[in-house]
């Protein structure tokens, strides 16, 4: 069964006005196999997924299904060929159980009946190792269990072709081999199996076959037991390139920045921070492990001046004074102008950090302009940095003076990060500065954040990656719940270690 192909892609291309985002692909998926798709951003693994999904049209080519002519001008014509894509970014309605969500705009000929919904979920379950239960709301769920409610949802549906779109970037690595499990009991099921991701060492411990797309085009596709990292990354880039990430030892470290039992409550009054204390010094990399919403995003915001405390305080060893600043009761501008940077790099990327209309010269301004200045004086030191990001993180731009709403989500990260390093910090908090990035540009990202470390700043970096965070960081301060769970040192700790911290509920001591 393992040879029967499941779809087949003939010469398909797709151009956006004078863009080409695939060109020629051929692309075969077997029936009971799970294929990987890599490639750089920009590379249209997207796009060629989003044309077997029915989300666009080819304007060149075939597609066949079990060796038919095949026509998917729609997601409902995808489904109707048993097609299931499952998106990053869940589309699930929060005040529904996870059997209304799944059966939700299906017209169904005994009419409604929920139990009977609920029965069969229960049966996908079981027949493949889902843990669920239909009757729990949704936002009272774990990320992974959203995950399988789009996963029963297309399954529930008849689908036997799976596309999954980075379907481990919110998981903790327990989760990520329950979810790995449950995808080798579909294969062996004979279901088609698709998977999009960045990482490598997944793509090697789960897939039969990797396909590689370059710059639109198809590279190839090798048989995952024949190859190795290396060999894959030079199929995606066109040419060798390390893989190594350089960590050397913290050099002279004294205190940076000191976080003292903060506690913080958000919008809707809930804690998101509870007593949580830690340091950070010059020259290390602190890395920040945690299931998605343990509260990151909120203890760099309180750092960054950006959110409110309830209690406690955060210290600023300021190098160039030899004082000690409390960052409390600071603007963020003033905290900006004490060296402390915050590089976030949201889900939303043109919602927060970048203006889409705008290029990429006056998106470096926007950091450098100030009340009282006009910012079209003196546009020279802006344009010089634009060009000098493009340069040194290979921005793929037709230009300084493209809209940034133009570029890729990748390219469009590249400005963001870029530009705060450009800053010269003292302390630099980078929170996914390589999320949805291909392994080239991420390991570009990893030798600057490096670099800054080696000139002696105080880096923190929140990152998806555990295996990314146990090579990069010289400590690793897990949080769970929005207490500190542990801080383990980054080279004698392991990704089970940090993964079992990160679903504690308990506070852990500073380290």
């Amino acid at each position: 069964m393992a040879n029967q192909a499941a779809i087949e892609l003939k010469n398909i291309t797709k151009t956006f006005g004078s863009v080409v985002a695939n060109k020629n692909v051929n692309l075969t998926a077997n029936r009971g196999e799970i294929l990987s798709i890599l490639g750089e951003n920009g590379s249209g693994k997207t796009t060629l997924m989003n044309m077997i999904s029915g989300i666009y049209f080819p304007d060149e080519g075939e597609i066949f299904i079990d060796g038919q002519p095949a026509v998917i001008a729609s997601p409902k014509d995808a489904f109707d060929y048993k097609i299931g894509m499952i998106h990053q970014h869940f589309k699930l309605v929060d005040v529904f159980s996870a059997a209304e969500n799944i059966i939700l705009g299906l017209k169904e000929k005994e009419g409604y009946n929920l139990k009977a919904a609920e029965a069969r979920i229960s049966a996908i379950c079981e027949q493949y190792g889902f843990e669920l239960d239909p009757k729990k709301k949704i936002y009272t769920m774990a990320v992974s269990e959203k995950q399988t409610v789009e996963i029963i949802k297309v399954l529930y549906r008849g689908a036997d072709i799976l596309i999954l779109d980075e379907p481990t970037a919110v998981l903790t690595p327990q989760e990520t081999q329950k979810l790995f499990a449950v995808l080798r009991k579909m294969r062996d099921d004979g279901k088609s199996i698709i998977i999009i991701t960045h990482k490598l060492h997944e793509v090697l411990s789960l897939s039969d076959r990797v396909a590689v797309l370059r710059k639109g085009e198809y590279v190839g596709t090798v048989e995952t037991a024949k190859t190795n990292e290396s060999e894959l990354t030079e199929m995606m880039v066109g040419k060798k390139i390390s893989l190594n990430i350089e960590r050397s030892e913290p050099k002279d470290p004294q205190v940076r920045l000191e976080v003292h039992h903060v506690d913080c409550t958000n919008r809707e009054g809930s804690l998101v921070l509870d007593d949580v204390s830690f340091h950070v010094n010059a020259g290390e990399i602190l890395g920040v492990a945690g299931i998605a919403g343990s509260g990151q995003r909120e203890l760099l915001e309180v750092i960054a001046g950006l959110q409110k405390t309830d209690s406690g305080a955060v210290l600023y060893h300021n190098p160039k004074t030899g004082n000690v600043d409390l960052l409390q009761g600071k603007t963020p501008l003033q905290i900006r102008e004490l060296g402390v940077r915050l590089s976030f790099v949201p889900e939303d990327r043109l919602g927060m950090g970048l203006v889409g209309n705008m290029d990429i010269t006056d998106n470096m301004m926007l950091r450098s302009y100030r009340k009282g200045h006009s910012a079209f004086l003196e546009r020279r030191a802006p344009k010089d940095l634009a060009e000098h990001i493009i340069d040194e993180l290979e921005v793929v731009t037709p230009g300084i003076t493209t809209p940034v709403r133009r570029l890729s989500g990748g390219n469009v990260q590249k400005v963001l990060v870029g530009r705060e390093i450009a800053a010269a910090p003292t302390v630099l908090m980078a929170a996914y500065p390589v999320r949805g990035l291909d392994i080239n540009s991420s390991y570009t990202i990893y030798n600057l954040l490096n670099q800054q470390k080696e000139k002696g700043v105080a880096v923190i970096f929140v990152g998806e990656d555990l295996d990314v965070l146990l090579e990069l960081c010289d400590r690793i301060l897990v949080i769970g719940g929005g207490k500190v769970t542990g801080i383990v040192d980054g080279r004698t700790a392991t990704k089970e270690q940090v993964g079992l911290l990160m679903t504690k509920t308990e506070g852990g001591a500073e380290q």
